[in-house]
């Protein structure tokens, strides 16, 4: 692969998307649709919270194995090692997962169940736009490796 092709070509920066789904999303609950959970804000806050503190402990976790590898974090730079360790015994994607989980933990936080909504659109598009490519690239890049792995471990958990 040259430098210009050695990369997922994914289709925005993950982060970007998942901002993007929550800044959406809180603004449809603020002028479109705010509906929220009708739970009391101590337990909300509380589940907000729990889930914000598993999300960064998980894409954090991914994060220092990436640097531990060293190999780059981002998807849209060339991937120099594939991490099988840690987190990645348990699920192929820890950093989405981790969104994920942080979306869910905001929609609490936020008393919003259109925030929540929007995490299935968010889903879609990290797993066709992004997920799809990073698998197909790194499938590429280590053609025997990579297979194995997505054999051991769930992409989700």
């Amino acid at each position: 692969m040259t430098s210009t092709t050695d990369k997922a070509g994914v289709i925005a920066p993950p982060p970007l998307l998942f901002a993007g789904a929550v800044a959406i999303g809180l603004a449809l609950h603020h002028w479109v649709f705010p509906i929220g959970f009708g739970l009391s804000p101590g337990i909300r806050y509380a589940s907000g919270g729990l889930l914000i503190v598993a999300a960064l402990a998980i894409a954090l976790s991914a994060i220092r194995l990436f640097g531990k590898a060293g190999t780059h974090v981002e998807p849209w730079k060339p991937s120099t090692a594939l991490v099988t360790s840690g987190v990645y015994r348990y699920t192929r994607n820890p950093m989405y997962l981790g969104m994920a989980l942080m979306h869910v933990g905001l929609s609490l936080i936020f008393d919003s169940v259109t925030l929540l909504l929007m995490l299935v659109p968010f889903l879609v598009v990290i797993r066709y736009g992004v997920i799809a490519r990073e698998e197909r690239y790194l499938t590429s890049k280590f053609p025997i490796d990579y297979p194995a792995f997505q054999k051991r471990v769930r992409r989700w958990f």
